[in-house]
């Protein structure tokens, strides 16, 4: 009589894998837009407070001089030695300014790192002589 030796296999079937994909594809759907929409959330307002630091270094500028200089490249010193990043465009040039006789306004360019959204305008104005 022979006795059959019967070797017990190691590892999972393929329906306990597919079963595994199914339910981390499941989580991903899930978790994902609110991830994303996070992360898009904080590029906005990143992107808003760097440009309210620049419209506050812009009027500061404007006071001393008694006009607004619209290059942006002009702030990288008073800024700290560079402009910031936008995150929604990813470059330091990312910022619009413009003037209109006593007033300035400084805005974030929308770029396309946060999906749609409308960024905030900063008007910034003195008075003088």
């Amino acid at each position: 009589m022979r006795v059959q030796s019967r070797r017990r296999q190691k590892g999972f079937t393929l329906i306990e894998v597919l079963v595994v994909v199914l339910i981390l594809g499941i989580l991903m759907n899930i978790a994902l837009p609110s991830y994303l929409s996070s992360v898009y959330s904080a590029r906005m307002g990143i992107a808003n407070a760097n440009a309210r630091a620049l419209a506050t270094t812009v009027q500061s500028k404007g006071i001393l001089n008694a006009s607004y200089d619209t290059t942006l490249a002009n702030y990288a010193v008073d800024m700290g030695g560079s402009v910031p990043l936008n995150p929604c465009t990813g470059t330091n040039t990312g910022y619009t300014i413009t003037r209109s006789g006593t007033q300035c306004q400084v805005v974030a360019s929308a770029g396309t790192n946060c999906g749609t959204w409308t960024p905030t305008t900063f008007t910034v104005g003195y008075t003088g002589g």
